[in-house]
């Protein structure tokens, strides 16, 4: 009964992860990611915490019609803000810096 548990678990992660739209977030737009993007064939996006690098790659791959050589992730921790007697958290994420085949760019746009 626990394989078939686990299956379907795998099953549902997979049908909910592995659309374009459900991976990638947004595009991260700093300074270093903009620089990183011009210097080298580097692009920084915010995706899903669930998000594995096979299914980041994959949705790149099909949203901007690139070949992916790496994927790096990153996860960010949530940290703690305090505001006088109010406290709360600023929620983390995940980010992964993609590397794309020489001569290959992606345009992406500040919204």
């Amino acid at each position: 009964m626990t394989a078939k548990k686990e299956t379907v678990k795998k099953e549902n992660k997979e049908v909910l992860t592995t659309g374009k739209w459900n991976v990638l977030k947004s595009p991260c737009i700093t300074e270093k990611a903009v620089n990183m993007s011009a210097q080298g064939n580097f692009y920084v996006f915010h995706v899903s915490s669930e998000a594995n690098k096979v299914e980041i790659k994959k949705a790149v791959e099909e949203k901007y019609k690139v070949n992916v050589l790496e994927v790096r992730t990153v996860s960010i921790p949530r940290k703690r803000l305090v505001r006088g007697k109010t406290e709360g958290f600023k929620s983390g994420y995940k980010k992964a810096i993609v590397k794309v085949k020489t001569g290959q760019k992606i345009e992406i746009s500040a919204q």
